[in-house]
């Protein structure tokens, strides 16, 4: 199936859901886009295979008439309670796949769409139930800008390029990479694919990407490697054990989440006066760094120097930051 008739059928489907009554041929035609741009037989033809398709996917498609007493007008509708599943008990890892399936739905090109469907709808004065797109709509977002060319060259195989900048380096550097799939790990989206550059599999975090995502190849350019489990190299990104221990000065009454994983230090020689030392346990340098830097200046890192100078350097490119746009 083409990503323009996946369109046109969700399109088709999210309108007859929506509808509380029968919505004619006509007012269909008007708002779903792929039936207004085609002639009067490309439409009727198009129209009664995607009712067909919706059908044969198990979806109730129903016809009555808007006028009961005249019954010349005939409409469709979706019953939504014939719809929806039933209560579904499923195992903690079916769950967890069909929620990693969901996950790609609500994204800005739906929420266009949608949105468009059901202005036109009222405008038509059809009666809508916004309510009836929780049967088709998972309530996860991406907010990222990459998700969705990242995602459209995953669907289409095609290799892609952008500027991509880590935790630890100053600069933005020009990645190439083949994407395989596009998955969420604790909260934070990801690509997962095969770096050209570097000639290795390789996972980038959306938020760290900057610029525009931009096509590097030509559709159907390379092929995901047979076996490749992409649940498997996302595991990769669980943090290392925390086997470090770093300390920190921390002001009285702050770092809540630092002190529970933190034990003060005996040797109290290089605490300032009005603070706190701890020794914290920690597993990687740069997402350390990371929860320090969201203390702002009640934390100052005293060591391991990678830690420390991670913070310094963050901080000093903020300000740098700020002066200039100042």
């Amino acid at each position: 199936m083409t990503a323009r008739k996946s369109e046109r059928l969700l399109n088709l489907l999210i309108t007859l859901l929506v509808s509380r009554s029968y919505v004619t041929k006509e007012r269909l035609r008007t708002v779903v886009e792929a039936y207004r741009e085609a002639g009067d037989d490309a439409f009727e033809k198009m129209f009664e295979r995607d009712k067909e398709e919706l059908r044969s996917l198990g979806i109730p498609i129903e016809v009555g008439f808007l006028d009961r007493a005249f019954e010349d007008e005939p409409g469709y509708r979706i019953e939504r309670s014939a719809f929806e599943l039933p209560d579904i008990d499923l195992a903690p890892e079916e769950a967890a796949v069909i929620g990693l399936a969901a996950r790609v739905w609500q994204h800005a090109g739906l929420a266009a769409a949608t949105s468009d469907a059901l202005v036109k709808l009222k405008a038509a004065g059809v009666s809508v139930d916004r309510t009836a797109l929780n049967v088709v709509q998972p309530q996860l977002t991406a907010e990222e800008s990459a998700f969705e060319p990242l995602w459209e060259a995953t669907r289409t195989r095609t290799p892609v390029r952008f500027r991509y900048r880590t935790s630890s380096a100053a600069r933005a550097a020009l990645r190439h990479l083949q994407p395989w799939g596009v998955v969420s790990s604790r909260g934070r989206w990801y690509v997962v694919g095969h770096d050209t550059g570097r000639d290795a599999t390789r996972v980038f975090r959306l938020s760290r990407v900057q610029g525009a995502v931009l096509p590097d190849g030509e559709p159907g350019a390379f092929d995901v490697p047979a076996g490749t489990d992409l649940r498997a190299i996302t595991r990769s990104l669980a943090p290392p054990p925390a086997d470090r221990t770093a300390e920190v000065l921390v002001r009285p009454g702050a770092g809540h989440g630092l002190r529970r994983h933190a034990e003060p230090v005996a040797d109290d020689a290089g605490t300032r006066p009005g603070w706190d030392r701890l020794s914290v346990r920690y597993g990687g340098s740069d997402a350390f760094a990371d929860e320090v830097l969201g203390y702002g200046a009640d934390v100052v890192v005293l060591g391991p120097p990678d830690v420390r100078d991670s913070v310094v350097r963050r901080l000093r490119e903020a300000a740098g930051k700020r002066e200039g746009a100042a």
